[in-house]
Formats: C-alpha cells, structure tokens, sequence
C-alpha cells in the first residue's frame, strides 16, 4: 500500500485463482508512512483495581465515519473515481493491516511507568490489526455470501490466525466480525477484523481460570463439559450439524447470544479438519441467516461475532475454540443499553430467557 502496509489477496475466481493473471495495481494515494500515522498513538496501561490492561489510541479517534457510497474505503478502485485501501478494480478476499490500529509493531515505546509510580506499568501498544473484506460487493453481509466465498474467508482467517500469532509480542488473535450500525459500525461495507493482542484479554484470563479450577476438581476440560450438557438438555441447543453444535448458553448475558462449538476438542481455526472446515461454512451460515430472521419483520440482526481461540502460548491445553455471536437488539427497534448494573457493576440482566432465544431460532430454520 501506498504508506508501506501489508494488504493480502485471497481469490477464488479466475483469473487469478489459476494465477493467468497476477494482481499489480499500484496504490497512487498521497500518504504519509503508515508510522507517522500510529506513532506515539498507543500506550498499554495496567489497571490495578482491575488487573486488566487498557489501550490508549488517541489516534483512533480519526479514524473514517460512515463516509458516502462513492467513498467507500472497502471498495475496489475504479479508474476515475475515489481512491480506496484496495488499488485493484476488483477483488474476491482482502486483508489489509488497519490504518488505525490499536495495536501495531510500528507504534514503538518501551515498557516503563506511568508517572513514575509503579502502580500504572505501561508497555508499547505492539500487535497486529488487520481489516478482512468478506466481497467487494458494498452490500450484503457474511449470511449473504456464497459457500464458496464464506470458505475463502475461513482459510483467510485461519492464514491470518497463523500469521498474526507468529508475530512478535503477540499473545492472543481474535477473530470477529461488528455488523450493524446499532453495534457502532463505522463502514457498513461486509468485513471483520483481526486483533493480535499483546497480553490475553480479561476475558480469555477469566475463562482459564475456570477451566483450570474445573479440571482440578474433576480432571475434566470445561469447555468440553459445557457442550456436552447442553447437548444432553437439548432445549437450548439450536441446531447440530455432523461436526458443530449451535447453542443459546444457559446463563447467556445478552438478548440474542448463541455459541457454536466444535466437536472435536480443537484450540484454534487452524486445528481444524478440512471435512470440519466444510461443515463451519454451512453451519455459520445457517446460524447467521437464522439471527437474521430472528424479529418478524426480518430486520437485520446487528450482532458481534467473535472465535474464541487458544492463546498462542498459554492455556492451550485448557481452551477450546469456539464462537460467540450475539446482539444488542432486544426487540425491533429496541436496543439493550448497557447501564447501571451492566456498565458499572458487569452485573448482568438479560431481558429474557435462553430457553425461549433457542426455540425461536429453531422456527426460523430453512
């Protein structure tokens, strides 16, 4: 790219999947250096109340909202017109490292103090961002994508996966996906992110924990566990497929939430099988289409759909790979605003039950 950024192709039509013809269009946009664009914009932060570490990206905060149709950032470039992050005129799978990134092995820093007190450690705000553009159709979103197309994108996840996860001072990679405005999308063109962050995220900290806990008390792996109840109880579970389990969990925080599990005891997408790979693009999207009917008058469901995977050095042996889809929408036109309890208190309320999410995606079921 034109600032010195990585940008990867994934293609799956010809002529490039045969390699008849090779991609290279030259990026012409005036840009400063991607690291004059990140430097000194992010800083890690250690909470001591808390123990967890906070980014701080002020350069983020510049960052492309919701721009018009012809300037779509995701899109192709098309002779004469707005120059976007794709040069080419076309393109099946890209990922691109982000232009504002949270974390980035350009941002430089060193690790130290904050103020001097040693209550506040700091460490550069290192890692990975990356965008993946699903098509270089501005409409749609994953449901809408062809199996073929869906596939290109798990093997672009699971190379990004890869990839990432061997980078320098990365600790964890998180695959996922914002779709909607209610959710705070800034580009409503169909793509997810990746993040390689440098430390395990509070939440995947949490989860080790447990499954460390329960494996001392009854030498069994938690995940496992978990799946196999639920698909014992059955009035939770969504649907099966040969190789997944889709899954209202039963203390399930949010209006719309549903997890989809291998299996087969994996820790991350690239442990997956090629038949299991198979099996995923029909079984996300079933499950996606399902969310997407899930109101009458099929609204399309804003959701965060995030792959849990195995830390790149720690726990690998107690995580197990699986997603977590959920919504904030709790009703057509009725968002869940995390307030008082929720946002101050991680007290959660959910506004209805497991059981009941599960039974209506059952009904709308193709």
């Amino acid at each position: 790219m034109a600032d010195g950024r990585e940008l990867i192709h994934y293609d799956d039509t010809e002529p490039w999947l045969s390699g008849e013809r090779v991609r290279d269009a030259v990026d012409h946009r005036p840009l400063p250096p991607a690291e004059e664009t990140v430097r000194g914009g992010s800083q890690v932060r250690f909470d001591p109340l808390t123990g967890d570490w906070i980014a701080m990206a002020s350069h983020r905060n510049d960052r492309t909202l919701m721009p018009p149709p012809d300037q779509d950032p995701l899109a192709p470039t098309v002779p004469g017109g707005f120059p976007t992050e794709i040069a080419d005129s076309s393109y099946d799978v890209v990922a691109f490292e982000n232009r504002f990134p949270s974390f980035s092995n350009r941002i430089g820093g060193e690790a130290g103090f904050l103020d001097g007190e040693e209550l506040w450690p700091t460490m550069p705000a290192a890692g990975r961002c990356e965008v993946v553009c699903f098509t270089s159709d501005t409409h749609g979103s994953f449901a809408t994508l062809s199996p073929t197309r869906a596939r290109t994108v798990l093997e672009a996840w699971i190379d990004r996966t890869e990839e990432i996860g061997a980078t320098e001072g990365v600790e964890q990679v998180f695959v996922f996906e914002n779709r909607g405005a209610e959710i705070g999308v800034t580009l409503p063109h169909p793509h997810g992110q990746v993040y390689g962050y440098p430390y395990v995220t509070p939440k995947t900290q949490t989860m080790l924990r447990r499954a460390r806990e329960h494996r001392e008390a009854t030498g069994r792996n938690l995940f496992r566990d978990v799946l196999d109840a639920e698909r014992r109880a059955g009035d939770r579970v969504v649907f099966e497929t040969e190789h997944f389990t889709a899954y209202v969990p039963a203390a399930a925080r949010w209006p719309v939430e549903v997890h989809l599990a291998p299996h087969r005891d994996v820790p991350d997408l690239p442990a997956l099988t090629d038949a299991e790979r198979a099996d995923l693009v029909g079984a996300y999207l079933d499950l996606l289409g399902r969310l997407d009917r899930y109101y009458p008058d099929e609204h399309p469901l804003p959701y965060i759909a995030g792959w849990f995977q195995a830390p790149v050095r720690e726990g690998r042996d107690e995580f197990r790979l699986h997603l977590q889809v959920f919504s904030v929408l709790r009703g057509p036109g009725k968002v869940k605003f995390l307030a008082g309890s929720e946002s101050a208190m991680a007290a959660w309320i959910n506004d209805t039950t497991p059981e009941k999410v599960a039974a209506r995606l059952r009904e709308v079921s193709r």
